[in-house]
């Protein structure tokens, strides 16, 4: 059953993405916003976009549980902030394979990249 949420959740991330995408595009457009102002829009509105998409999956794993009050404020907290770590390092990883990076440096490059999003 948990790999099915964790599937469920993999494509609504992935779906939601695409859309953050085009929809963080539309309103950098609509901004008038250009280089250095528009990537850092564009950054910020897809973490933003990413973060309501991991809170959704995860509040419909609460719900899945049958979790309420207390059991679910906790749930959530966690599973969000799971999330966040997940997401932190898989960025990290791709910055480190864009640099080329291998081994202890690899290591410490990610270490510090997932520390640093915290």
């Amino acid at each position: 059953m948990q790999k099915i949420l964790i599937a469920i959740a993999a494509t609504l991330f992935v779906t939601g993405a695409a859309h953050a995408a085009e929809t963080c595009e539309a309103q950098a457009t609509a901004k008038k916003l250009a280089g250095a102002a528009k990537t850092s829009f564009m950054k910020k509105c897809e973490g933003d976009a990413k973060a309501s998409d991991a809170a959704a999956a995860c509040e419909a794993q609460a719900k899945e549980k049958k979790l309420a009050g207390a059991a679910s404020t906790s749930f959530l907290k966690k599973c969000e902030a799971d999330a966040k770590t997940t997401t932190a390092a898989t960025a990290c990883e791709a910055q480190a394979a864009e640099k080329k990076l291998a081994g202890a440096a690899k290591t410490s490059f990610v270490k510090k990249c997932a520390a640093d999003a915290k």
